[in-house]
């Protein structure tokens, strides 16, 4: 049975689901979820993500988190945490580029949070050559982050992950806020309205004057994970950095939920487990939870503000004069990653550090 008619089977037995847990099916599952079962990247997959794209980009993200590391004293048995690593890229480049400091390398704890057997596999593959003694313990990877990672300093990153996480949908009509559901309609799974409005407490003070069909979009996923990572920065010491596409301000009322199949946009609905769904992240959400974890938060910034900041314009100039035949395809890649109309702007990074730290390299006082 596909995963559309176990789906539809479950909404007869249960009633309308909600887009969260719709999202959290199709990415999910764990015989037919789409990350449960492909590798998504690259030009074969759906999308490309920028370690992809150029090694440059984990080279800064490396070199940022040793800055930060440095910055709080060099602190013993450090644990560095990747959520959703993909195929292992990012976190490739970063340990390449933290040799640079052999003593945060020296007993560093890897852990690499992935839900999916199918990435943990290509993750494995990737990576498994890196830990030849250089490192403190060996990696190990989690299905999703919890409370046993809090007993060490925390160095954290998370690219493009939170989009993932799974969104609720409220429509604003003549009745008042209504939650969007999945439910099925003529064999078609189809979107429709809660018949009761939620309670007044779903929806937060300053969306009174929405208009009829405004949408409210919230991630408590997103925002709970958000203060837990905080929470443990600000009593154990490390830092998170967080780059994603999203919105740094209120949102309007306009709605984010999006599906994509081989780099083109697709019906969400259409055919779960075959598509990417995600939502562009709400990083006002994400600093207030930060905040409410006790961490200093920076940001949020422009990718390619943060990127220029910490130096890849110079790195990619050092690496088309050693590389002059690469030359074309350093700058575009470049490009690419800061570029305003590229994913310099789209994209967004925002890091939690300990309440006593002020200065955080990429990102203004």
């Amino acid at each position: 049975m596909s995963l559309r008619a176990r789906i539809a089977d479950l909404i007869e037995a249960q009633g309308p689901m909600s887009v969260a847990q719709f999202m959290t099916i199709s990415l999910l599952d764990p015989q037919e979820g789409y990350y449960a079962t492909r590798d998504p990247l690259g030009s074969g997959g759906d999308f490309t993500t920028a370690p992809e794209i150029s090694q440059m980009f984990g080279e800064m993200v490396g070199l940022w988190l040793v800055q930060a590391w440095s910055d709080q004293g060099c602190p013993k048995n450090p644990r560095l945490v990747e959520l959703g690593p993909g195929r292992g890229t990012l976190m490739a480049d970063i340990l390449r580029t933290a040799k640079v400091a052999p003593e945060f390398l020296a007993d560093l704890e890897v852990v690499l949070i992935e839900a999916s057997p199918a990435l943990q596999q290509i993750q494995g593959d990737k990576l498994r050559g890196l830990n030849n003694g250089t490192m403190g313990a060996d990696m190990s990877w989690q299905a999703q982050f919890d409370d046993s990672l809090g007993d060490r300093p925390l160095f954290l990153v998370a690219n493009e992950f939170f989009d993932a996480l799974p969104v609720r949908q409220y429509v604003k009509t003549e009745r008042g806020w209504c939650e969007r559901m999945v439910t099925v309609l003529n064999d078609e799974l189809v979107f429709a309205l809660a018949p009761v409005p939620a309670p007044p407490a779903a929806i937060p003070a300053g969306r009174e004057n929405a208009p009829d069909g405004g949408v409210y979009e919230t991630s408590p996923a997103a925002t709970a994970l958000a203060e837990s990572i905080a929470r443990i920065i600000a009593a154990r010491g490390g830092a998170a950095l967080v780059i994603d596409y999203g919105y740094t301000e209120a949102a309007g009322f306009s709605e984010t939920l999006q599906a994509v199949s081989g780099h083109r946009f697709a019906d969400a609905l259409a055919e779960p487990g075959e598509n990417d769904i995600s939502a562009h992240v709400d990083f006002a959400a994400l600093k207030e939870a930060g905040q409410r974890g006790g961490a200093t938060v920076r940001g949020p910034v422009t990718q390619g503000q943060f990127l220029a900041n910490i130096g890849i314009t110079e790195r990619a100039a050092q690496l088309m004069k050693s590389n002059p035949d690469s030359a074309d395809s350093l700058l575009s890649a470049t490009e690419r990653l800061i570029g305003n109309d590229q994913m310099g702007k789209l994209f967004k990074a925002i890091a939690f550090v300990p309440p006593a730290i002020s200065d955080v390299a990429g990102f203004p006082p």
